[in-house]
């Protein structure tokens, strides 16, 4: 990957309006930028002279906005003008030209946006094995696994499906009005729940209220991060992540207290308060660093002529088999703990133990991606995912140890689900159209999210609620996912070439 960091000879510079900086002291005035504009993503117009590449400088003047100035090797004069160079971050530039900040304050304030958001959001999809244990003990007790599954389905479904209108929104005029929106309808789920005694209520409260929230949240917080880091973007994406397998660890202990003491209501309405603060975080910092697109057809709807790309094709699908089979062990591990023998109490903490594996599983997989590829980082993972639930969940019976084991590990195997198929969709496009080609990716992907979790309650009803039918489901998912995934890195890379990185 092409870098434009290479070191400028300078005395100091100092701030000069909202439009860039302005030179005091220089050596070399010919090789420094007279304007350095403050937002925009912007393409050099010539390459470097022969002089300018033996001594590693731009002939170009690199354009960066104002707040990236830290990025800047900077020479201090208290130093006596010696050539101590201090790098605090640097810029890289991608293939189309186009530059990213790779650090800096606005950069991680992004990334501290989308955690606080997806904690706010993902994290209430995270505990729907919670909300699905306490239901079908109380007020859906009358409804099979098979019925109830489907109000969480559904909620799975519309996170997803709505991507397909989002996304596009989003690469046009950016997260804010998109973010706001969501957090308000993801409020109203939370208050609505404390009134709702019928199974409608329910589908519509959660299935469709949540789940339209939670896109509008999800999607614009997961695609602003790639405007902002490039190289990095693996262990950005991972960071912000975790936001929401930490609400999943928080959300179902917090709830496994709360409902014995005050009630399904005044819980789900605690919870509802918490959601808020870390809402309102993620709206004033979530922000897009490409210019306004008109509002027009052409930029806010989607298009499906980016199936003609067969990786893209390919990685769409091998995302819908990992997505179908995710989902089922996170809504049925609390279950599937109280149909064991398993403690009420362990039952509803084995789903916090499973996000607390996948906060590790988010985080630092996307670190060695960005090192090792992100594709080769992304096919480890699943495989993992595969080998848990066949050796681990399958034959795992009463055994708690076991069943802790497996919640741990496929925890941490299950978070690059979330994390990393985004930085591996974004290395099939530009990133001007980042957010149009994952949320076209999540669209389909979505009915797989949909269909899951009912397929594996009508599974656990036609075995005698046996669980093992709905455990071989999700692993021939995996498997599947994983063949797609695979086949993916072959076509780039070639057959014979299957260690190179990607």
């Amino acid at each position: 990957m092409a870098t434009n960091t290479g070191p400028v000879s300078m005395t100091s510079y100092e701030a000069h309006g909202q439009d860039g900086l302005k030179e005091i002291d220089t050596q070399q005035s010919s090789q420094i930028p007279e304007t350095l504009p403050s937002s925009g993503v912007d393409k050099p117009d010539a390459g470097p002279t022969e002089t300018e590449k033996s001594h590693g400088h731009p002939s170009t003047p690199q354009e960066l906005p104002a707040n990236l100035e830290d990025g800047l090797y900077r020479q201090s004069s208290e130093d006596d003008h010696s050539a101590h160079r201090v790098p605090v971050s640097r810029v890289t530039t991608d293939a189309d030209g186009n530059t990213y900040p790779e650090g800096g304050w606005e950069a991680w304030s992004v990334v501290l946006g989308s955690f606080m958001g997806l904690f706010g959001s993902l994290g209430l999809v995270n505990t729907i094995g919670t909300f699905q244990a306490y239901l079908e003990d109380h007020q859906l007790k009358s409804y099979g696994s098979g019925p109830t599954g489907w109000i969480f389905g559904m909620y799975a479904f519309l996170t997803f499906f709505c991507g397909i209108q989002i996304g596009p929104i989003f690469d046009a005029r950016g997260p804010r009005f998109l973010v706001l929106a969501g957090s308000i309808l993801i409020i109203v789920m939370m208050v609505a729940l404390g009134f709702c005694t019928q199974y409608w209520h329910f589908m519509l409260v959660i299935g469709v209220v949540g789940g339209l929230g939670t896109s509008l949240m999800f999607t614009p917080a997961i695609s602003a991060i790639g405007h902002f880091f490039n190289e990095k973007r693996g262990i950005a994406t991972g960071i912000a992540a975790t936001g929401g397998s930490v609400g999943g660890v928080a959300f179902p202990l917090i709830l496994e207290k709360l409902f014995p003491k005050i009630g399904f209501a005044w819980a789900t309405r605690a919870i509802g308060l918490i959601c808020l603060v870390s809402l309102i975080t993620g709206c004033l910092l979530i922000k897009s660093r490409l210019p306004k697109k008109p509002f027009s057809k052409e930029n806010i709807m989607p298009d499906f002529r980016i199936f003609r790309d067969p990786k893209f094709t390919l990685t769409t699908l091998g995302i819908f088999f990992i997505e179908w089979g995710l989902f089922i062990p996170i809504t049925y591990i609390s279950s599937y703990s109280l149909a064991h023998g398993v403690s009420e109490q362990l039952s509803y903490q084995m789903l916090a133990i499973l996000n607390a594996g996948s906060f590790f599983g988010r985080g630092i997989p996307g670190f060695v991606a960005d090192y090792l590829g992100r594709f080769n980082t992304l096919i480890a993972t699943v495989a993992l995912c595969l080998v848990c639930n066949a050796c681990l969940w399958l034959p795992a019976g009463d055994s708690v140890p076991v069943i802790i084991v497996y919640s741990a590990i496929f925890g941490f195997a299950s978070g690059s689900n979330i994390s990393l198929t985004p930085v591996c969709i974004s290395q099939l496009c530009k990133i001007e159209n980042y957010g149009r080609y994952y949320a076209t990716a999540y669209t389909v992907v979505s009915f797989g999210t949909l269909t899951g979790v009912p397929i594996a309650g009508e599974i656990l009803s036609r075995c005698n609620g046996e669980y093992w039918g709905l455990i071989v489901f999700t692993t021939c998912c995996y498997a599947v996912g994983l063949a797609c995934v695979t086949a993916v890195k072959l076509i780039h890379v070639g057959w014979r070439r299957p260690w190179a990185l990607y």
